[in-house]
């Protein structure tokens, strides 16, 4: 279910239009002020991988910044199948955008009278690539937004802090940034959350540390427990980061990722570990079982 015409379809306020005439007003407060939702899927040989799970965080995270969306979440369910349909995908990477609508300037959102909902879809390789080889990491000095000003768990648009920090490791020349929160714990990556392994036991931080409720870190968490490993959510300290005998990241973007330096230091023995390649090999198995996901036919 490849497309091999020349149109890519998006979904945009109710219409499906072609990718590059897909289009939203200036005035719309998602682009002026950041002002909205969203969520990054994956489908993997048919199955869109955990659709239900996504679409309920991307209504709560709605609801929480007081957004309405004028959809049931049976048809916004649909309008995510038919657009990979119309695009003619099995494997694919989605979004879903969620803004509070065209209004003019000015930040009170009581003058944005419907919401923008735009679903995308293509075909896009893991952010660090396929292949398992791992990557280095720096200790971004930036602290992540605090829960205090904004609630991690909502998935909003504002993503300028994980920017930053993604702008760090590129200037670095490493490929991720690992952001503290304010107590100068381990919360999360730019666009992934974090799990260290020291001994038996997979430690990941808890949601206390203001850190997103990653689906994609439920479900690893879910196959160390499986794996028979010991799970833990707790705190992490730099330096347990430095001690590990393994580091990995996970999110819908990169999928599970070893990290196998940061801030200079190798982590255990500078390659991939056994329980990060038995997570990935399981989580493989997973993301294309039936049961675990939506059918897109």
């Amino acid at each position: 279910m490849i497309n091999q015409g020349t149109k890519e379809y998006a979904y945009v306020d109710g219409q499906f239009v072609p990718k590059e005439e897909a289009k939203i007003s200036v005035y719309d407060h998602g682009l002026l002020y950041g002002d909205g939702v969203y969520e990054a899927i994956r489908a993997y040989n048919g199955i869109v991988f955990k659709l239900d799970e996504h679409i309920h965080r991307l209504y709560e995270s709605a609801k929480s910044i007081m957004i309405d969306i004028p959809l049931q979440k049976g048809e916004m369910k649909n309008i995510i199948l038919e657009t990979l349909k119309r695009n003619e995908l099995s494997e694919a990477y989605i979004r879903i955008v969620v803004t509070r609508g065209k209004g003019p300037m000015g930040v009170d959102p009581r003058f944005c009278p419907k919401p923008t909902i735009i679903v995308m879809a293509e075909k896009r390789e893991p952010t660090f690539g396929a292949e398992l080889k791992g990557i280095s990491a720096i200790f971004s000095s930036l602290r992540r937004v605090p829960r205090c000003a904004l609630d991690p768990r909502i998935k909003s648009l504002n993503y300028l802090n994980n920017v930053l920090a993604k702008l760090e490791a590129i200037e670095a020349g490493v490929e991720e940034a690992i952001m503290l929160n304010e107590e100068a714990y381990v919360a999360e990556a730019s666009t992934e959350n974090v799990f260290i392994v020291k001994g038996n036991k997979v430690v990941t931080p808890p949601f206390t540390a203001g850190i997103l409720k990653g689906i994609t870190r439920d479900v690893a968490a879910r196959i160390a427990t499986k794996l028979g490993y010991e799970m833990e959510e707790r705190n992490i300290t730099v330096h347990e980061v430095f001690n590990a005998d393994e580091v990995f990241v996970t999110g819908t973007a990169a999928e599970v990722v070893p990290v196998v330096k940061v801030n200079g230091r190798t982590i255990g023995a500078g390659k991939p570990g056994e329980v990060v390649k038995r997570i990935i090999e399981e989580f493989r198995r997973v993301s294309r079982d039936p049961s675990e996901g939506t059918p897109i036919v």
